[in-house]
């Protein structure tokens, strides 16, 4: 029996090896890939509306493949093009004996008898003509593709890959090009429409075949009702609402991120996929776009063209809105030009960092008085934007005013290089010169930096304020990381099994962040507008504005606890124009944002963990000493134990009458009466005392107390102006003929009648009172300069003379 089994197989295994390879070829048929045609980038909010999209590669508005068909269209099209579709194998053999017959019958090719399976196969066998070997090919790879997918996943090839009129493939394409609105919101009458346009494609033309069109989809509408599917009212409604017109254009919410997300895709920088679901809340974006494009229209008069605008949730650095620029369409105006990732000059907005940095590392107090004095340090001149002088301020109301020279004056002392180190650590990679390149403009717009980085790093700032009670005093390793637009990339703060991945330790303390944002809440608001002062009280917003040197950019930034809005508005070819200054003009766009996003009355908790309570001198911000006249409780930085007690209250001795100063050499220590007087350096004190009434001076000494002074003593009546740090080295240039240009040399004393002497190397060069200038052209190399005041004080300085060639072309 077995040989029979053997003999039998022998005769007939050519048959069997022939079924087995007509089986593999069979299996083998389908393409691994049915469609490889480019798609649309498109880009979706974070609620998955459209926000924009990008035409394929190859001229047609093709979106990205769904997996599902909204159940509207996939009634419709079935009811049209294949009603046994859930019933048949991929090839319906009464719709095939229904078109040979129908055929026949009219004497022409009316009907093909494909199904929906089938004319899949076709879509992606582009190019082929419809014959009956065709036709054949068709129906064995419609069987083969019925085996590997699900009729729902035929469908959706189907849906994504038809032709819809014009340039316009697929459903999704076609809904928004169509009507405007996503395939998922058609109604009957709109889906019946799409329905039967692939069958005849050119129908959409507008003002082609309009009537054809209507007969067709109402064919349709009447086969919808005729089934169940819908019932009589709703069939009257469809059959009255008017076909689509001319394509219309795609939404374009966020022209700027899709142009930057396209770009990166096709330099490989990325990989991210052609549909993009992105963080952008629909709403506020297109709230955005409208205050845009009204300031845009504001400024244009004046010369102003471009601005940005970025909206940052604190909590997971998600972008809610991204506003690349302005909506014109002059190209002179360079509006496509994304200004987000751009380098722009910094202005002053780097100042906070600064602040923040210093109250970080313990090194000043918030309330702590800074010198705001006429400064040169070494050829650099800063001056505040008003050209005035305060004198000293405290520090949070240096940064509140935005003072230029109390700036530079910490940068001095923090160092530049710290500083650099700092801004790098919270995510400021612009900035990505030597320290030295920079110098002390740093902090005032010497370095370039981009919105994109600045949000990012004050959310991250925002987002450790935020954490830190939660996180046990601790902070994220990653807290200043970049800002994300992604929703598959959004992060979440950590759960507590993730605690063991906190640090103890940042760039920037929760302290030190918390009493930075206190001091942004009182940025002066300018010009004295009732819209600022009505904003004032309607919500808490740490805010800081910048603007560049030549009035290129004004920068405006706003903190909450939910949110960070940044602005920018300039020119982006970088022309200037006066009226770019970041109060004037980012900072409305500001306030006009958080009233779109909702600021609320909350505020950060303050981080108590982080300080500590001491008691500090009311006037001059320090620890209180025994002679402070005032003092008040404060928190302060548990990193600020170092810094020294109250400088500037000291005893002074008086007569029993309390009007001269007095000294054991010519009074009765019996008789002295001891007095603590909050006294300044000289200089300091010339430009405090205007804008404070109640500051006292110092009593002058006796006659015979100021006889008895000791001759040739060190000054403490005289400051030098200019220079005004021992050892500076002055770039004098030379003039065209060869001699050096004049350098002011410039002194204060306490008394307003002090008469000056003045001595270059000992040699004896003028006199001066009242105003203490003197113009002096010194030679190459170091001096010493020397002052003698009547009462016989002195003060000497050395400084060396550098030169510098002065061009013939200056002006």
């Amino acid at each position: 029996m077995q040989k029979g089994y053997l003999r039998h197989f022998r005769k007939y295994s050519f048959i069997y090896f022939g079924v087995i390879i007509i089986c593999m070829l069979y299996w083998k048929a389908l393409p691994h890939q049915l469609f490889k045609d480019p798609v649309s980038t498109v880009l979706l909010s974070s609620e998955g509306n459209l926000l924009g999209a990008r035409i394929a590669a190859d001229g047609q508005w093709r979106f990205p493949a769904q997996d599902t068909v909204p159940e509207i269209f996939e009634q419709t099209i079935i009811a049209f093009e294949d009603k046994r579709f859930y019933q048949h194998p991929g090839v319906d053999p009464f719709a095939i004996l229904r078109a040979i017959r129908l055929n026949i019958n009219r004497g022409e090719v009316v009907s093909g008898g494909s199904t929906l399976s089938m004319q899949v196969i076709r879509l992606s066998r582009k190019g082929k003509g419809r014959t009956v070997w065709e036709k054949l090919i068709e129906v064995v790879l419609a069987t083969r593709m019925e085996l590997s997918f699900s009729k729902e996943e035929i469908l959706a090839f189907y849906a994504s890959n038809a032709p819809f009129g014009g340039n316009v493939v697929g459903l999704d394409a076609a809904a928004w090009k169509y009507y405007g609105r996503g395939a998922d919101k058609l109604s009957w009458a709109e889906a019946a429409t799409l329905a039967v346009l692939p069958n005849a494609p050119s129908l959409i033309h507008p003002g082609k075949n309009r009537d054809l069109l209507r007969k067709k989809r109402d064919f349709l509408l009447d086969k919808l009702f005729e089934n169940g599917t819908i019932d009589q009212t709703s069939l009257e409604l469809a059959k009255e609402e008017a076909l689509p017109d001319r394509p219309q254009p795609l939404p374009s919410f966020a022209p700027h991120l899709l142009e930057e997300i396209h770009q990166k895709s096709l330099a490989g920088v990325s990989n991210e996929e052609t549909s993009i679901q992105s963080t952008i809340n629909l709403y506020w974006q297109k709230r955005a776009n409208q205050i845009a494009e009204r300031y845009y229209n504001l400024y244009k008069p004046v010369g102003i063209h471009n601005l940005g605008i970025l909206v940052a949730e604190v909590k997971t650095g998600d972008v809610k809105v991204y506003v690349g620029n302005t909506p014109g369409k002059n190209p002179d105006h360079n509006c496509a030009v994304n200004v987000v990732p751009a380098k722009r000059s910094t202005g002053s907005i780097l100042k906070p960092f600064l602040y923040a940095s210093m109250l970080s590392e313990g090194e000043i107090l918030p309330n702590m008085l800074i010198p705001d004095i006429p400064t040169r340090f070494e050829g650099y001149h800063p001056t505040n934007f008003d050209q005035k002088y305060q004198g000293a301020v405290p520090a949070n109301m240096a940064l509140a005013r935005s003072l230029n020279i109390p700036a530079v004056r910490m940068l001095r002392d923090f160092g530049i290089n710290r500083f650099k180190d700092k801004l790098n650590a919270i995510g400021l990679e612009s900035i990505d010169r030597p320290a030295s390149d920079y110098g002390l403009t740093l902090v005032l717009g010497g370095a370039e930096s981009t919105l994109w980085e600045l949000v990012g790093a004050y959310s991250g700032m925002a987002r450790n304020l935020n954490n830190y009670p939660d996180y046990n005093g601790k902070y994220e390793s990653n807290a200043y990381r970049p800002l994300n637009y992604l929703t598959k990339e959004s992060k979440s703060p950590l759960s507590p099994a993730e605690f063991d991945k906190l640090k103890s330790s940042s760039p920037l303390k929760a302290s030190a962040i918390w009493q930075s944002f206190e001091a942004m809440l009182e940025v002066s608001r300018p010009y004295g507008e009732s819209f600022w002062e009505n904003y004032a009280s309607s919500g808490k917003i740490a805010w800081k504005t910048g603007t560049s040197y030549g009035f290129r950019d004004a920068w405006a930034i706003g903190v909450t606890p939910r949110y960070v809005v940044g602005v920018w508005v300039g020119n982006a070819d970088g022309e200037g124009r006066p009226q770019l200054i970041g109060s004037a003009t980012a900072a409305p766009i500001l306030f006009d944002m958080f009233d779109v996003v909702g600021e609320g009355n909350e505020w950060f908790t303050p981080p108590y963990d982080d300080m500590k309570k001491v008691q500090l001198c009311t006037q001059s911000g320090h620890v209180v000493t025994e002679l402070c006249h005032e003092s008040k409780w404060g928190w302060v930085s548990k990193t600020a134990s170092h810094i020294r007690p109250c400088p500037y209250h000291r005893m002074v001795y008086l007569d029993p009458d309390k009007e001269f100063q007095v000294h054991s050499n010519c009074e009765s220590p019996l008789r002295m009466r001891k007095e603590a007087y909050f006294i300044l350096p000289p200089l300091e004190e010339k430009y405090y005392k205007n804008r404070h009434p109640a500051y006292r001076d110092l009593p002058p000494f006796r006659d015979d107390c100021l006889t008895a002074l000791q001759k040739g003593s060190k000054s403490k009546n005289m400051q030098l102006i200019y220079p005004a740090v021992p050892n500076s080295k002055i770039y004098i240039p030379k003039d065209i003929d060869g001699s050096l240009s004049e350098t002011v040399f410039e002194a204060t004393h306490r008394k307003n009648d002090a008469v000056l002497f003045w001595h270059l190397d000992d040699s004896y060069i003028g006199t001066t009172s009242n105003f203490h200038e003197m113009a002096l052209r010194p030679k190459k190399g170091k001096h010493t300069l020397t002052l003698v005041d009547e009462y016989g004080e002195y003060l000497s300085i050395n400084f060396e003379i550098l030169t510098k060639e002065k061009s013939k072309l200056s002006d």
